[in-house]
C-alpha cells in the first residue's frame, strides 16, 4: 500500500491558495477548507478534477477527517508517542 497525501497537501505542492483551487473547482473557498478539514465530504464530480489541477491522482489523496489523517500518517511513519 503506498503512502498518502492530504488533500491540503496536495493543494500547496502545486502552489495554491484555497481561494485559487476554489476557482479551478468552481466552488467558495469555504467549501475547499471543509474539504481540507474532511475529505471524505468530497463530491464524486470534483474527486474526478483533482488530477487536473492538484496533478495528482485521487487514489493518492488520503479521503477523512484531518485526525483520522493525522493517525494515518503517524502509523505510516511510526511516529506514535
Amino acid at each position: 500500500m503506498s503512502k498518502k497525501i492530504s488533500l491540503e497537501a496536495a493543494r500547496v505542492l502545486v502552489g495554491l491558495s484555497q481561494r485559487e483551487a476554489a476557482e479551478k473547482f468552481g466552488v467558495h473557498p469555504q467549501t475547499v477548507a471543509s474539504w481540507e478539514n474532511d475529505s471524505s465530504k468530497v463530491k464524486q464530480k470534483y474527486v474526478q478534477m483533482i488530477p487536473q489541477i492538484y496533478l495528482v491522482n485521487p487514489t493518492d489523496i488520503f479521503f477523512g477527517t484531518k485526525n483520522e489523517f493525522t493517525r494515518y500518517y503517524e502509523e505510516k511513519h511510526d511516529l506514535t508517542i
